[in-house]
């Protein structure tokens, strides 16, 4: 799994070669200068022959030397580094952008099954920390590799015997490295999840902390949450306890080598089989080899948690999406509103049958109202008309034209939908109503606004329609949400219309004023009413009695209280 998460990383990084080409170029320089300089430095010591012997005007050249080569390498290190830098979060923004672009994609039926903290933490916490792994790979890892190389080039030209000992000894530091690096990659993924299932739960919480205080669930909270905090405290030690042993063992391995050829070094010295400088050359290379070692193994500790983090972006990116629209599907359609049901099933669990052969004939202008008892599949046959979920067998034609062989777009801007859950932005009332639409004039707003009886409460908000509100609303009442949301609706009304419990926040009295705008809406439009009260759809065309997914009975309101049926039961209950 880590080398497929590894060659996805590189197939991002691929479209911006031209960087990583400056960027490997630049470390070779850096490399190959670092390692000039030690060579600069044993020249020096070798002009420092004694007192009285010493070549000042050579040691003087050699020292510019080395402070040109040391200013270049700077220059190198930061035009590397800005390289880098780019290379790394325009990867970060492509699998950003491409995780939510997915997320658009997805069906309904993954996100109804996932928690939404978890998909926020892997296009957030898990791309960011992701990106910290990545940096520091494109900057350690290039130059690194090039220096031991470099490095290795350099000591077997000088001394052939003392760089065997050097390569001999250098495997253990890789075996090391592999060796705790395997170990702690399932610890950051098991530590990825932990701190996903904390985000879950604290995006949870914030969101429904009403509830939760009104039913004084606070210490079962508190309870629930330490148990993660403990998992996720428990997976972070671990995980850094063994990848932190990476860079004590690996400098350990190293030091050896660097007492190794000091040992090796001194003996060449006396023998005279190689000068001081020469040694003080040997000393500083086998420094400069050591420590790349050292580097990359933090390097590879880093990647391990991120390409733990990358697996989970991945996964969520890589997720099916859903069926797509025909490539012969009509780019545009007015739809006349003449909906056909044939023999339709559909159930979100396939062990469990909810709707069976539901067949419904709906001409065009006709008001059609769906009741029934809680879990009876009013909603889910909202759903199946949008297309948020498609059915598992027969059809759903609009006009003659199967829904499936039409846009999602340009099926769903034949719907106008209020819902009874309330959706608001972070933005100003204006945008709320608009939902970015281009092209309504303020009089248009205010005239559906007026007409769905918002424009009242508006006005005295501090700043009318220019009044900025969080996604939640703010301080306004649910009943004020909800009539928000039936202004958009009214703003722009489009050929079909569904209203599922759109008035069941708002006071009766506004209710009966919104139910005239209502009417006056609906005429000539094909519209699809979901209600728990019946109060509200007795001028219905057509009531559909659901039970279990099945419609038992159907017929307009006077009809269903003639027949003494389930419908009429209802009917009763609500005003015994």
């Amino acid at each position: 799994m880590k080398k497929g998460t590894l060659k996805k990383v590189l197939r991002y990084a691929g479209k911006y070669r031209i960087l990583i080409f400056i960027s490997m170029f630049l470390a070779v320089v850096t490399a190959i200068l670092s390692l000039y300089v030690p060579i600069l430095a044993g020249r020096a010591v070798d002009l420092l022959v004694g007192k009285g012997a010493v070549d000042f005007s050579g040691v003087a050249k050699i020292l510019l030397n080395m402070v040109v080569s040391v200013l270049i390498v700077a220059c190198c290190q930061w035009i590397m580094n800005k390289a880098n830098n780019k290379i790394t979060f325009q990867v970060v923004r492509d699998i950003r952008t491409e995780a939510f672009d997915k997320l658009q994609k997805l069906p309904f039926e993954y996100l109804d099954t996932k928690q939404t903290g978890d998909i926020v933490s892997k296009i957030i916490s898990d791309v960011d920390l992701f990106s910290d792994g990545l940096l520091m790979g494109f900057t350690q890892l290039f130059t690194g590799i090039v220096t031991i190389l470099g490095t290795l080039i350099f000591m077997f030209y000088l001394n052939a015997k003392i760089a065997l000992v050097v390569v001999v000894l250098t495997p253990l530091s890789l075996f090391v490295a592999r060796f705790v690096a395997s170990r702690s990659f399932s610890l950051f993924k098991k530590q990825s999840e932990a701190r996903a299932d904390q985000t879950a739960f604290v995006d949870e919480m914030i969101g429904n902390l009403s509830v939760v205080k009104a039913f004084a669930h606070e210490t079962e909270n508190m309870e629930y949450f330490d148990d993660i905090n403990e998992r996720l405290e428990e997976t972070s030690v671990k995980a850094t306890f063994i990848s932190s042993l990476t860079n004590p063992s690996t400098r350990f391995i190293n030091n050896l080598v660097y007492a190794a050829v000091a040992l090796f070094g001194a003996f060449s010295c006396i023998s005279g089989r190689m000068t001081v400088g020469g040694l003080t050359i040997f000393l500083s290379y086998a420094n400069q080899y050591t420590k790349p070692f050292n580097e990359i193994s933090g390097v590879v500790t880093e990647l391990q948690n991120a390409l733990a983090c990358a697996e989970r972006v991945f996964a969520l990116i890589e997720e099916k999406p859903e069926i797509e629209d025909s490539p012969k599907s009509p780019s545009e359609l007015t739809a006349e509103g003449n909906v056909d049901i044939m023999d339709a099933g559909f159930s979100y669990d396939k062990s469990k049958k909810l709707i069976e052969n539901l067949n419904l004939d709906i001409k065009k202008g006709q008001r059609v109202a769906i009741v029934g008892p809680t879990g009876s599949g009013k909603t889910t046959l909202i759903n199946l008309l949008m297309r948020f979920y498609d059915v598992d067998k027969g059809s759903i034609s609009i006009d003659g034209y199967d829904i499936r062989d039409l846009k999602r777009s340009v099926l769903r801007s034949n719907f106008g939908m209020v819902l009874q859950e309330t959706w608001l932005k972070n933005g100003t009332i204006r945008d709320n109503i608009t939902l970015g639409r281009e092209g309504f004039s303020d009089e248009e707003i205010i005239a559906a606004a007026k007409a769905s009886h918002a424009h009242s409460f508006i006005k005295r908000l501090p700043k009318g329609y220019d009044t900025v509100i969080s996604e939640n609303g703010g301080n306004l009442s649910q009943g004020q949400k909800q009539l928000l949301c039936i202004t958009r609706v009214m703003l722009s009304i489009p050929p079909m219309l569904i209203l599922d419990e759109a008035t069941s926040s708002i006071d009766t009295s506004t209710e009966i004023r919104i139910q005239k705008a209502f009417n006056k809406m609906m005429t000539g439009r094909t519209s699809f009413i979901v209600a728990h009260r019946l109060s509200t759809i007795r001028e219905a065309d057509v009531i559909l009695v659901m039970k279990d997914g099945h419609i038992i009975e159907q017929g307009n309101h006077k009809q269903l209280l003639d027949q003494k049926g389930f419908y009429f039961e209802l009917y009763n209950s609500q005003f015994a």
